[in-house]
C-alpha cells in the first residue's frame, strides 16, 4: 500500500493529496451536488439556453426549464443528507433520462445548422455519452 493512503504523508506531493481526496465517496459527493446546484440555479439565470434545446413537440419550454431548475438544485442538495440521499440520488438519475431527449436535439440542431466538423458540434455530440456517464457517476457514489 502506499505511505500515502497508510496515512504517512510527509513525501507525498500536495497534489497528490489532492487527487486522492477528490476520489474519496464523500468528496465526490460533494462535487456531484456543487454540480447541480450550479446547473439548477443557471436554469433561473439564464433559462433561454435550456428552453432553447427542448424539442419543439414538447410543450411549455419554460415551465420545464424551472421545473429541471429546482430538481436539480433539490437533487443536489438532497444527496448530501443520509436521510434524502437515496430519494434524491434516484430523482437525478430519472432527470438526467428525462432531460436526455434535450441533448439529442441540441446534437442534432447544432449538425443541421453548422455541420459535423465545427466545435459546437463535436462538444454537442460527445456530450450525449456523457449523460450516461453523470448517471453511473451519481448512482456508484451515492447509492452502492
Amino acid at each position: 500500500m502506499p505511505p500515502c493512503l497508510r496515512g504517512e504523508t510527509s513525501d507525498v506531493s500536495p497534489f497528490t493529496l489532492a487527487l486522492i481526496a477528490m476520489l474519496q465517496p464523500e468528496t465526490q459527493k460533494y462535487l456531484i451536488a456543487a454540480i447541480f446546484i450550479t446547473a439548477g440555479v443557471f436554469h433561473f439565470i439564464k433559462p433561454q439556453p435550456f428552453a432553447g434545446i427542448i424539442p419543439d413537440f414538447i410543450p411549455y419550454h419554460l415551465a420545464l426549464v424551472y421545473i429541471s431548475g429546482v430538481a436539480e438544485i433539490l437533487g443536489g442538495a438532497g444527496i448530501l443528507w443520509h436521510q434524502t440521499e437515496a430519494i434524491a440520488a434516484w430523482g437525478l438519475i430519472i432527470l438526467l433520462v428525462a432531460v436526455f431527449p434535450a441533448n439529442i436535439n441540441m446534437a442534432v440542431e447544432a449538425v443541421q445548422k453548422l455541420g459535423y466538423v465545427s466545435w459546437y458540434s463535436a462538444a454537442t455530440i460527445l456530450r450525449l455519452p456523457l449523460q450516461f456517464v453523470l448517471i453511473y457517476w451519481v448512482y456508484r457514489v451515492c447509492l452502492k
